[in-house]
């Protein structure tokens, strides 16, 4: 940052999965207030732009401020006195990242690369739930209003340009997978669900995200098998009635409590004719194992336990590590963008007050003349309206361009005091302002 400037910074205070137990992630989020944003907005003055992200896995205040320092001890004292969490503990467990760490952060969220699961898509949307509120509630400004569009541009690039997302990290998903490396299109596939646990439901229900068409519940509990069947609009039957559904199955879930073996090699054998000897996919999530692993040697049968899946699962979290690093790379990049863009924010009070004062003279001469162009047609007015309007944009041009150019020399202090006293700007440049409240730094207003 230039010497002598006072322009707002990024500042970010929060906890994460990484750092804080539930149980103070729960106290953090505020959740029994009406208001976090309010409150924080309250404290910190209304200068201070302000996000609010709360989820499951971290807490965050996302402001930009002139006075970072103070405003982080202000959110630590609000949060301290808010949930009667010790100063001591609060600081065992809080981040706080200012400047460009503070915006690599922002990225680095968005993007899915500070994720418990890393790739996994849902923060993205709670990060646009939370700049949505903020945006509601006018907390935002054009500093933050930047920073989080940029962020959600920033984790789309790194979704498209990378596989980060592109391989299955729960055995759920990578059972799924599997049958998508077997059958190629599961669209209309039979799946037979095996007992119901919550495993197989989740496998169930990325199955029917699949396109797989029908779903038959069997369980030894007829009842929870009828309760699962209807979550996933599918049908129920007993675990009796397991030879007639094998026979229509293509997948086949199993994940039953049971002691022992509830299909068995024969079984299999048995029903491979009456298949006409089609293709049978059976996934083992169950432990103990639910499933004979001699089913392995019939023909055509193809049998994945929960020791495959992990494997799976662990090759694919070494994949997406891989995809992570091309990511942080892309990330550093677009950091480097931003902090060029913060770099001229201090032209832009004088650039506005420069635009504001020769559009506010352009506008008072033609209301002085107007009296006298009474007898001209709309079309007239029209023309002279575009006419004042090009030639004040003709005589900004070099100074705007002098100034954008020098926007980020470390000696730009000067210029811009002379531009302000060449051009009458009093107040642009002023110290009795805040930098958000001087022209172009003020508050957006949303609507």
């Amino acid at each position: 940052m230039h010497p002598g400037s006072n322009r707002p910074n990024i500042l970010i205070l929060g906890v994460n999965h990484k750092t804080a137990d539930v149980g103070i992630r729960e106290r953090l989020a505020l959740k029994a207030h009406p208001s976090p944003l309010a409150l924080f907005l309250n404290r910190l003055g209304k200068e201070t732009e302000l996000v609010f992200l709360s989820t499951c896995n971290r807490v965050e205040v996302i402001a930009a401020t002139d006075r970072t320092d103070e405003s982080a001890a202000v959110v630590q004292d609000l949060w301290c006195s808010e949930t009667g969490i010790a100063r001591d503990t609060l600081s065992s467990v809080l981040y706080v990242h200012k400047g460009d760490e503070a915006i690599r952060h922002v990225f680095r969220v968005a993007s899915s690369l500070d994720s418990m699961v890393v790739g996994e898509p849902q923060i993205l949307g709670q990060l646009k739930d939370a700049y949505r509120n903020a945006c509601e509630a006018k907390t935002t400004g054009p500093i933050l209003n930047r920073l989080l569009t940029k962020a959600f541009s920033v984790a789309k690039l790194v979704r498209t340009e990378t596989n980060i997302a592109g391989h299955a990290v729960s055995i759920s998903y990578a059972a799924v997978e599997l049958a998508r490396k077997i059958f190629g299109d599961l669209a209309g596939k039979h799946a037979l669900l095996i007992g119901a646990g919550e495993m197989a439901e989740l496998a169930a229900q990325h199955l029917l995200a699949a396109g797989t068409g029908k779903i038959v519940v069997a369980n030894r509990t007829l009842s929870r098998a009828v309760e699962l069947a209807q979550t996933l609009k599918g049908s129920a039957i007993a675990l009796e009635e397991l030879d007639e559904a094998l026979v229509d199955a293509d997948i086949v879930i199993s994940s039953t409590g049971a002691p022992g073996l509830v299909l068995h090699k024969e079984q299999v054998q048995r029903i491979m004719r009456p298949r006409r000897h089609r293709l049978l996919f059976l996934i083992d999530i169950a432990v103990p194992r639910d499933i004979d692993p001699g089913v392995n040697d019939i023909d055509n049968v193809y049998l994945y336990d929960i020791d495959d899946l992990k494997g799976v699962v662990d090759a694919n979290k070494t994949e997406r590590a891989k995809e992570a690093l091309k990511a942080e790379r892309m990330i550093e990049t677009e950091v480097i963008k931003f902090l060029a863009w913060m770099e001229t924010l201090d032209v832009v009070p004088v650039i506005q007050g420069l635009q504001d004062k020769v559009e506010a003279i352009r506008l008072r001469e033609i209301e002085r003349t107007a009296p006298r162009l009474s007898g001209l047609t709309p079309d007239q007015m029209k023309a002279i309206d575009v006419l004042t309007r090009s030639i004040v944009q003709k005589i900004l041009h070099d100074p705007i361009v002098h100034l954008r150019k020098h926007a980020r020399d470390e000696d730009i202090r000067p210029l811009l005091d002379s531009a302000c006293r060449l051009f009458g700007l009093n107040g642009a440049m002023g110290d009795e302002k805040r930098p958000a409240e001087k022209a172009g730094l003020c508050r957006e207003k949303k609507g």
